[in-house]
């Protein structure tokens, strides 16, 4: 497989998760890392036919259960840079590929670890998903409608924001430390702590007394009319993001709000947002569009899925791409000198388990051997 980007000659191995372990791999594997998913036999975790967050990386099914698993594994640890696991804590010691005897076999692996709570505390042995950390990081009760329930932001936040980004910045900061000092180390990404950075300009904001615990009150939580969604009146709706007067000053003009309340008089904001509200009402969204096009002023559609690609900012830019007819992200970030790619579709599970052993110094007998032991399984 033909690789290119940053991270090219970097050995991964991915014991294939949910949600964010897929996801910081495939940015890792977009980027020229060497990643070999190593997947439960029959897969197990696919909740698609076609998984992008499963691309530009071959996968291998190992049965972990077996009693001959682990040294399989060790085995590929010691060829590997970095191992990213997102096991329930404790579990990767049961079954014996633990950090402790990973670094035992490769003193310089950067063994990256991703839950939700953590290795350690009262909830790291629970169970949960994106809502539950974001509930309890004090995000969740700030995404809503003033007089509605709180909403859950997609599962962009703890897991991906909050999880993916903050184990992949863990392991990039841990092999450029190992540059350094030759020696691996254990990366422990949680999403309450990933989310809980997210959060720090709010922190921030409340500590200065300008945030409040309420929904729908706030500068940026939908509480300023000037930082809001509007419906048209064709069922579509704006996003005005004008926190600066210079924005604001042209909304105001092109919305033709006459004598419109002051931008930051908090008193006259439910007034100020019905004027917006009606205003933007009787034009069609598109229209809009077409009128605030020129204008720097902070304003742009609501577009769905379906309408990004053919955005004119976002197809110039080529942000989405497609694969075996799938529309997809590009890969992120763009580097000028060692660009990544996407290297291939994403593999069914097991899909390459005999070449990948062997591409990672496995012997054609060895892998034979696996294969008819049931410790190795060919998709």
């Amino acid at each position: 497989m033909t690789r290119q980007g940053p991270l090219r000659g970097i050995r991964v191995l991915e014991l294939a998760g949910l949600g964010p372990v897929p996801h910081a791999c495939m940015l890792l594997a977009d980027l020229g890392a060497d990643v070999l998913r190593v997947d439960r036999p029959g897969g197990g975790f696919g909740v698609m036919s076609y998984d992008v967050l499963n691309r530009s990386r071959p996968s291998a099914a190992l049965d972990l259960r077996h009693p001959g698993a682990a040294e399989i594994l060790l085995r590929l640890a010691q060829e590997a840079d970095v191992l990213v696991e997102g096991m329930r804590p404790g579990v990767a010691e049961r079954l014996g590929i633990g950090p402790a005897p990973c670094l035992a076999r490769n003193p310089r692996l950067v063994y990256g670890r991703m839950t939700g709570w953590g290795q350690q505390g009262p909830l790291s042995d629970r169970a949960g998903h994106d809502i539950n950390y974001l509930a309890v990081s004090g995000v969740l009760a700030g995404v809503g409608e003033r007089d509605g329930k709180p909403v859950p932001p997609l599962n962009l936040v703890a897991d991906f924001g909050g999880g993916s980004m903050l184990l992949v910045t863990g392991v990039l900061a841990a092999l450029l430390e190992r540059g350094t000092s030759g020696a691996g180390q254990v990366v422990d990404a949680a999403m309450v702590d990933g989310v809980s950075t997210l959060m720090a300009m709010t922190w921030g904001l409340r500590a200065d007394g300008t945030w409040q615990d309420e929904r729908g009150v706030n500068l940026l939580d939908g509480g300023a009319p000037f930082y809001d969604t509007y419906r048209c009146s064709d069922g579509g709706y704006l996003a005005i993001g004008a926190l600066e007067p210079q924005f604001w000053a042209i909304v105001v003009d092109v919305l033709a709000l006459a004598d419109a309340p002051e931008q930051w008089d908090r008193s006259r904001w439910p007034e100020l947002r019905r004027r917006v509200g009606e205003a933007v009402a009787t034009r069609a969204r598109d229209e809009w569009t077409r009128m605030f096009a020129p204008l720097d002023a902070c304003v742009t559609p609501v577009l769905t899925m379906a309408e990004v690609r053919h955005h004119p900012h976002m197809a110039a830019r080529g942000s989405l791409v497609e694969r075996d007819a799938v529309l997809q992200p590009a890969p992120a970030p763009r580097l000028s000198r060692t660009p990544g790619a996407i290297s291939r579709g994403p593999a069914t599970p097991g899909a390459d388990t005999a070449q990948a052993l062997k591409d990672w110094g496995f012997s054609r007998a060895e892998v034979d051997r696996l294969l008819r032991d049931g410790v190795a399984h060919q998709g």
